[in-house]
């Protein structure tokens, strides 16, 4: 961009006559007491207040999707989370229990009615995160079943 602004400096004691030239990017033409420099500068970045949407790509064959595997020290297992807020009135299984699909785990209380809570596939009980007369949140996990 060109440009002619011309400014009375006082550095140091001493007057000197500064004339703006040209700025482009990163590099600005300037006359100092007629001796012509080129200055380079770091153009301040102005920083976006507006968040920037960022989208995963879309797949339209299963050939372009990018193929995944599990690490070796990932947890094959399912971990059964509460649905609701509630309190766990009573235990059906323990660790090492084999378990199916569909069979019942332990019951809750969630706002007044008892839940039966089931187990999503087959496997053995890895671990149980709650015991009688616990309080949980909806999403904490309540018991972990080992492929």
């Amino acid at each position: 961009m060109d440009s002619n602004r011309t400014f009375k400096m006082k550095i140091h004691g001493n007057e000197y006559n500064v004339d703006i030239k040209k700025v482009g990017e990163g590099v600005a033409s300037v006359d100092v007491n007629g001796t012509v420099y080129n200055v380079e500068f770091e153009a301040e970045r102005k920083v976006s207040k507006t968040p920037t949407l960022t989208r995963t790509p879309v797949y339209t064959t299963q050939t372009e999707r990018p193929k995944t595997t599990a690490s070796p020290t990932e947890s094959k297992g399912k971990t059964v989370k509460a649905p609701l807020p509630g309190v766990i009135l009573e235990l059906s299984v323990r660790e090492g229990d084999t378990v199916k699909a569909g069979d019942l785990l332990l019951i809750m209380e969630a706002m007044k009615m008892e839940n039966n809570i089931v187990a999503p596939t087959d496997g053995r009980v890895a671990a149980l995160k709650v015991g009688k007369g616990d309080n949980v949140l909806e999403g904490d996990p309540l018991v972990e079943i080992g492929g």
